[in-house]
């Protein structure tokens, strides 16, 4: 007799694909959490919840937390802890607050494991590239993970001394997101209106009638002074006000308003790639259209093109230059 057997959704495998990180971090490892979002992209909320429940799943212990914002001067750090920084989209010269703090953490911690959680790397200057392969390559011990093949290639070849290692993004780790009844609406067209939204998206002909949306729409202007706030604060006491504390708590408002709104859809045209991945937690259709420099397409052909309820839209035929990435 046969007997049938269920298959995994790729979902899944792209979860457990996250458990190669417990290699530089194993469970049960002292860490100090560095470069958590504190603004109102949804996206890298979505990174920095899931990242905390990669932790909590694995017993490791975040003796404390930095955003940015806080991150203090002279931190003493002890020996046999890990620093690990946010992982995300802004490894290069596009956001440089937080690679500077990055690079700031390699420099002053050379004692003390580094691991750079699942980053696309980008950078239009091949000099500030170098910079910060030299500041990398000083150190001994920093991991680095990455989110694609040629952020891969890249890193492999600028950072010689440096672990350097293939991984999804930490929000698969949230896997599987339930949105609550069924979608009252057909289409949520959620599209960037950054300095990463490519030169023809306005020019897109997408399909159908639908509401148009970014985290800069998704959020009211109460949330975001409200977000502003928090990080002023932050700013200001330099970790010895318990922000922190309450921001995780707000900032989980914000992530389950991101599902429930995106639960009133029954498909997603977008170009954020956790626009995407959202999504693809919540097995919800949706098309994924390539941001300024091509990272939306490599990260669908690396990790997602094999979820049936996802498909990536063509390139426009005007799109930016991606510059060396």
């Amino acid at each position: 007799m046969e007997i049938a057997t269920l298959s995994a959704h790729p979902m899944d495998e792209l979860k457990n694909r996250l458990r190669i990180i417990l290699n530089v971090i194993p469970p049960g490892s002292n860490i100090y959490y560095i470069d958590y979002p504190v603004y109102s992209n949804g996206g890298d909320l979505l990174i920095m919840k899931g990242t905390e429940a990669f932790f909590r799943e694995n017993g490791i212990r975040v003796r404390a937390r930095y955003s940015a914002f806080d991150f203090p001067d002279g931190l003493s750090v002890p020996k046999d802890h890990i620093l690990v920084l946010q992982g995300g989209g802004n490894f290069g010269d596009l956001y440089p607050v937080h690679q500077k703090l990055r690079e700031r953490v390699v420099a002053g911690y050379p004692k003390n494991r580094v691991v750079i959680l699942p980053q696309t790397i980008h950078y239009k200057d091949v000099r500030e590239f170098d910079r910060t392969a030299d500041i990398l390559n000083r150190h001994k011990d920093v991991h680095l993970f990455v989110r694609d093949t040629l952020s891969l290639e890249m890193a492999k070849d600028k950072f010689k001394r440096c672990g350097v290692y293939l991984s999804p993004d930490m929000a698969h780790q949230l896997w599987p997101i339930r949105g609550g009844g069924e979608p009252e609406r057909e289409l949520l067209r959620f599209m960037r209106t950054d300095i990463e939204k490519t030169a023809g998206q306005d020019g897109l002909t997408l399909e159908g009638a639908g509401d148009d949306l970014d985290w800069s729409t998704l959020y009211s202007r109460t949330e975001h002074r409200s977000i502003r706030a928090i990080g002023k604060v932050m700013r200001i006491s330099k970790g010895k006000l318990p922000v922190g504390k309450f921001w995780i708590k707000y900032s989980d408002r914000l992530v389950s308003k991101a599902v429930e709104r995106f639960a009133q859809y029954r498909t997603v045209q977008t170009s954020r790639l956790h626009g995407h991945i959202l999504s693809c937690l919540m097995d919800k259709p949706n098309v994924l259209y390539d941001n300024a420099y091509g990272k939306n397409g490599r990260y669908y052909r690396c990790w997602t093109q094999s979820i049936a309820s996802a498909k990536l839209a063509a390139e426009p035929t005007s799109k930016q230059s991606g510059g060396m990435a």
